[in-house]
Parts: structure tokens; C-alpha cells; sequence
């Protein structure tokens, strides 16, 4: 672009030597720009200078960010949603899913609106039918008896929500109204405990605080297993207590265009971790080192080390499975990105036979060690291996 320039500055010089004509237009060393006191002669190069571009609009190199992190959380921000009256319809999983402080927030408005509400109630009934007039009058039959403040009707509404019931202060037989009232207040703080007491059992008792111990390897490896190009990466529970019928299964997340043009952003295709043969049941006791086979059918077929470097994609390991104390399904996420796949690696064990028992050594879990294996791609394997078979 810069030269261009050049030759357009020295092609105008050369014309006003040659016809010896006196030129408006200046002729200066080259620079970045171009006095807007210059004729429209030269302008038409000021399409070609460089100009320097807004940092608003400058260019920034894209960076890949992970669908699901190490820990499992998914990161995907939900745009504005229009109908968020479908969330208060399934008002039980819109409390249980709040964070804890907003939760705690709820819990505790529920019982101070009601307790204020009622106390509320019962000293308007107080005061409109006089009992607060007649506080000290014996012969006055009042329907609120000792109200004689805000503060005493809501220490009464507290008490018969509460079920405390010191004797002091009471609604009396004197007024349906109360009773009523009385009636109305028990019925509604019966299904308050219902619902924050249930909601709060369940949060605390949800299983995703189970996942905590269930654990992935830091990263998967390449190598292989019975002559077969494998892809690996290890899982483990910290805890004695097992998982029931616990379930592995992976998915690939790539972006990619289709032959039409059509992009499609985070495709989502399987990996097969032996489903077919039963290998993604798992008996969960010890460390497991989960198999993926590189075959026709694999998303990594075509995949070498040198094409490994090169590629932007990421895995997703699910692992589901039925917590043996609660009953409850929990599951366990993590994801591995292509940097964090190791071509030419293997897992050291970390299982040993002590005192006639075995031993897990979890300082192990993520140890790998290097070994000498090919570079190609589980395809350009197959196919060397049948030249080598014709010859």
C-alpha cells in the first residue's frame, strides 16, 4: 500500500518537471497525512496513507472460551426472556435454583411480611372496634385482648403463627371476625412452612455438592491399546460411599460450516465410550481409565498430532449416577479443550496390592509419562497398514 504511494508522488513530480508548469499541490517527504490545504489533485492519495484505526474498532485476536469449565458449570448466558411468567408457574425450582443469599432473603421476607401483615390486621380490628379505647375498662368485652399497640397485635400475630402461645394477649370468642382472621393466618403459615422448609431441604440436600468428589484426570492422552489408536482420561470418587449404577458418556463440540455455507456454532456430535459393549457402565470403586477407540466412526479419524495443534474444539465428559445415601441423581461435567490433549502419553498407575488390599495413590491421578509413537492419524495408520499388506 505504502508503495503506491511512492510512485504516485514521483509520477506527479516527474509531470510538473516535463511541462514546467507551476504546480499548486506541494511536494513534501513522505508522511501519514496530507495538509487539507493541498488541491483536489493530490487528495485522491489519501485513500492509499495509512490512517490509525480507533481502538473501538481495532482488531483483536479471537480467543477460544470453554462451553462447560473444569468444574462443570456451563458457560452460556441466556439472552432477555420476554415470558418470565413461566418461571413463577414452577415457583418450587425458581426458589430452589436462586443463590443462597437471595434464597435466605426469601425465606425470611415470607415469614416478616406475614407476621407484619396480620399484626397489621389485628390491631386495625383492635382499634375499629375499641378495644384499644377500653384497655383498662374490666366490663369491656374485647375481641383482642391486651392490644393496646402495633407491637402488641404483631407479638400476637407471632404467637399464633408460631404456635407460642404465651397467654397474654389472645383473640378472644367475642368476634367471628378474629376467628376468622385466626383461622386464615394458620392455614397460610402452614403452607409457608411447607414450601420454604421443603425448599430449603432440598437445596441443602441437592447433589451437586456430591459431584465435588467426584474427579477428572487434568488431561486426556493418545496412545494406543492393542494395536488400536485410543483416546484416555480418568475419572475417580474421593468417597467410600460409591455411586449406584454410574453412567460415563462424552460430546464433542466443534463449530463448522456446512457445504452450503450454513454456519453451525457448536455442533454437538457423540463419542462413543463403549456403548456398544457396556463399557460406559461403570462399577466406580477405584480409578477408571475411560477408552475411546479411534475408528471410522470417531470424530478424531482423521485427527494426527500435527492436525491436533491446529484444531479448535472441545470435549465434554458427562458422568450420571444415583447417590447410595440420598437416592438422588447426580452428575459430574468436565471439559477438555485441544490443549489439553496429549498425543504420545500414557497414565501411570496409581493402583497397588498392599497388605491384602488395594491400595488407590490419588498423587498419581494425573501423573503421565511420554512414550515413542507415530505421528499419524488412525486413517493414515489404516492405510499404510494395507499397503504393508499388499507388499
Amino acid at each position: 500500500m505504502s508503495t503506491t504511494v511512492i510512485c504516485s508522488r514521483e509520477t506527479l513530480q516527474n509531470v510538473q518537471y516535463n511541462s514546467h508548469i507551476r504546480s499548486p499541490v506541494k511536494i513534501e517527504p513522505r508522511r501519514n497525512s496530507i495538509p487539507p490545504t493541498q488541491t483536489l489533485t493530490a487528495k485522491h492519495l489519501l485513500a492509499y496513507l495509512p490512517r490509525p484505526q480507533p481502538e473501538s474498532i481495532r482488531y483483536t485476536p479471537y480467543t477460544f472460551k470453554r462451553y462447560v469449565t473444569k468444574d462443570g458449570k456451563c458457560r452460556v448466558n441466556l439472552g432477555p426472556i420476554e415470558d418470565k411468567s413461566r418461571f413463577i408457574s414452577d415457583i418450587f425450582t425458581t426458589l430452589v435454583d436462586l443463590k443462597y443469599r437471595w434464597f435466605l432473603l426469601v425465606f425470611t421476607m415470607c415469614y416478616i411480611l406475614t407476621w407484619v401483615t396480620f399484626g397489621g390486621i389485628y390491631f386495625l380490628g383492635a382499634w375499629l372496634r375499641g378495644d384499644i379505647a377500653h384497655l383498662n375498662d374490666i366490663q369491656w368485652q374485647a375481641c383482642y385482648q391486651n392490644v393496646d399497640s402495633f407491637l402488641s397485635a404483631l407479638l400476637l400475630s407471632l404467637e399464633s403463627q408460631r404456635t407460642i402461645g404465651y397467654g397474654s394477649r389472645m383473640v378472644t370468642a367475642n368476634c367471628p371476625e378474629g376467628t376468622v382472621v385466626l383461622m386464615v393466618q394458620s392455614i397460610l403459615g402452614s403452607i409457608i412452612d411447607a414450601l420454604m422448609v421443603g425448599c430449603m431441604f432440598v437445596k441443602i440436600s441437592r447433589p451437586q455438592q456430591r459431584a465435588q468428589t467426584l474427579i477428572f484426570s487434568k488431561h486426556c492422552v493418545i496412545c494406543e491399546r492393542d494395536e488400536k489408536l485410543c483416546m484416555l482420561f480418568r475419572i475417580g470418587d474421593l468417597r467410600e460411599s460409591h455411586m449406584v449404577d454410574a453412567k460415563i458418556r462424552a460430546k464433542l463440540i466443534k463449530s463448522r460450516q456446512t457445504k452450503e455455507g450454513e454456519f453451525i456454532p457448536l455442533e454437538q456430535s457423540e463419542i462413543n465410550l463403549g456403548y456398544d459393549t457396556g463399557g460406559d457402565r461403570l462399577l466406580l470403586v477405584e480409578p477408571q481409565t475411560i477408552t475411546h477407540v479411534i475408528n471410522e466412526s470417531s470424530p478424531f479419524w482423521e485427527v494426527g498430532a500435527e492436525r491436533l495443534k491446529r484444531e479448535t474444539f472441545e470435549i465434554i465428559v458427562i458422568l450420571e449416577g444415583i447417590v447410595e445415601a440420598s437416592g438422588m441423581t447426580c452428575q459430574a461435567r468436565t471439559s477438555y479443550t485441544e490443549d489439553e490433549i496429549l498425543w504420545g502419553h500414557r497414565f501411570e498407575s496409581c493402583i497397588s496390592l498392599e497388605k491384602g488390599a488395594f491400595r488407590v495413590d490419588y498423587s498419581a491421578f494425573d501423573k503421565t509419562f511420554e512414550i515413542q509413537m507415530s505421528l499419524l492419524s488412525a486413517k493414515d495408520r489404516s492405510s499404510a497398514n494395507e499397503q504393508d499388506a499388499l507388499f
